[in-house]
């Protein structure tokens, strides 16, 4: 569900917390949904459970999630509420895959117009069907 990238120069406990919200946004964590116990999410991406526990830390800030002592972590009601709340947390998705993508694109040695004209040739036309092409 969490995917990392050592080469990301962002810290890991922010590209979890960011993979988090990535998933209350398009739906797969919903109101109350519990998150992955720290020391199960440690062992799975093999990071140390301190680090687990700084991201859910920061999300619980941010008010993207709630802790009930002994129970867990779940996904807080207002994490992907109102419309316009939800438009303004897809913007800020678009943009990390943007700034990641940009990123990438110049280690391989290309420039921002180059991806741009390859993103809009391998893009589909309509938004149905980029849900079905890009499905995995």
């Amino acid at each position: 569900m969490f995917e990392l990238n050592h080469d990301d120069p962002r810290p890991i406990y922010r590209q979890i917390a960011d993979e988090v919200q990535r998933t209350i946004v398009v739906g797969i964590l919903k109101p109350d949904d519990s998150l992955p116990a720290v020391r199960q999410l440690a062992a799975t991406l093999k990071v140390n459970a301190n680090t687990i526990q700084h991201a859910y830390q920061q999300l619980e800030r941010e008010g993207a999630v709630y802790v009930r002592r002994g129970k867990g972590t779940f996904v807080a009601a207002g994490a992907a509420s109102s419309p316009g709340q939800d438009r303004r947390r897809r913007s800020i998705l678009a943009r990390q895959v943007a700034e990641r993508a940009v990123r990438d694109a110049f280690r391989h040695g290309l420039v921002a117009s180059e991806l741009i004209a390859a993103i809009r040739e391998v893009a589909p036309a309509g938004e149905a069907e980029v849900r079905t092409a890009f499905r995995s």
